[in-house]
């Protein structure tokens, strides 16, 4: 670590780059955004270069890939709550993680951040022929289409001659690594646009009381009394039957959010954090009365979680 009145010294080129910046007064005196991005990966080198940190130059993809998972998280949770300079700050986060991935891929002899800011404009060129081309888009959805047809043509060049991927299908497209409910989001959308959708809402509604009907069926045949994880009592083939309803469940609820254009991922998300705000307000009034959370009947805690509720609705 630096002290106050130290001064690193990089340069924007070599192994160990060498600009001038108090990393205490934040003086980068930059003009640019090109220099200010410049400045960046210059001292991403740096930390990755030998005499730099050790945390920095031990890491691999594989250990940075849990901290890009977060930072995009955290980003997610600033525009949610529309707070600006934590979203500029939370955006600087995200950024570092595709630094630190070009520096390693530069390491390695496979890539550099000029190549990734290469393939970068290259595709939004090639894939937006209704802005630098003479291709037609009357509207987003002609945009999007004319995006998916592109992405698809893009693919099938880059994996002519694969047999792995000689079975291309609409949905190939959707990495399965991503969250469920992005995964079932997206799926759906492809599969919508060439016509495999419920014409409308109330047919998803409808489908909706179906799985439920299904999935009651199936708990009526387990065990009497509440089941805890792992309970021996029910076997593996009812556990997985039970799964696989709530996973239908789940998939037709991601569907009926989509019909209402509301993204099922921060739809839950904020409802997760209004869980914690009432479960902490009904924490912190059985404290002030002098209880415990695990003292208290469910009937207090119902109370104190309609007393938040009613509190928040208040304008």
């Amino acid at each position: 670590m630096l002290s106050r009145q130290q001064t690193v010294r990089f340069r924007c080129s070599g192994a160990a780059p060498n600009f001038q910046c108090n990393r205490w007064s934040d003086t980068f005196n930059a003009v640019s955004t090109g220099e200010k991005f410049e400045k960046a990966v210059a001292i991403m080198a740096r930390l990755r270069a030998p005499g730099g940190c050790p945390w920095d130059r031990e890491q691999t993809f594989d250990t940075i890939k849990k901290y890009t998972l977060e930072e995009t998280y955290e980003v997610l949770e600033a525009i949610d709550n529309r707070d600006w300079p934590e979203l500029t700050s939370e955006l600087g986060d995200l950024l570092l993680q595709v630094l630190f991935y070009a520096e390693m891929g530069k390491e390695d002899g496979q890539f550099s951040i000029d190549d990734v800011l290469d393939a970068l404009c290259n595709k939004l060129i090639h894939r937006h022929p209704h802005v630098f081309g003479d291709v037609k888009a009357a509207n987003a959805d002609q945009a999007l289409k004319n995006w998916e047809a592109l992405k698809a043509e893009e693919k099938k060049k880059r994996t002519a001659g694969d047999s792995q991927e000689s079975h291309e299908t609409l949905l190939s497209g959707v990495s399965s690594k991503v969250p469920a409910l992005l995964e079932a989001h997206k799926i759906s959308s492809k599969a919508a646009r060439v016509g495999f959708d419920w014409p409308a809402v109330e047919g998803i509604l409808e489908k909706l009381a179906e799985e439920t009907h299904e999935l009651q069926e199936h708990m009526a045949n387990l065990p009497a009394g509440k089941l805890k994880e792992g309970d021996k009592r029910v076997s593996p083939e009812m556990h997985s039957l039970l799964e696989e309803e709530v996973g239908d469940l789940f998939f037709v609820l991601v569907n009926l959010a989509r019909h209402l254009d509301v993204d099922a991922e921060s739809a839950l998300r904020k409802t997760n954090r209004k869980f914690r705000r009432r479960f902490g307000f009904i924490g912190e009034q059985l404290t002030k009365q002098g209880g415990k959370l695990e003292e208290a009947s469910l009937e207090q805690m119902e109370a104190l979680w309609q007393q938040a509720k009613s509190l928040e609705e208040k304008p």
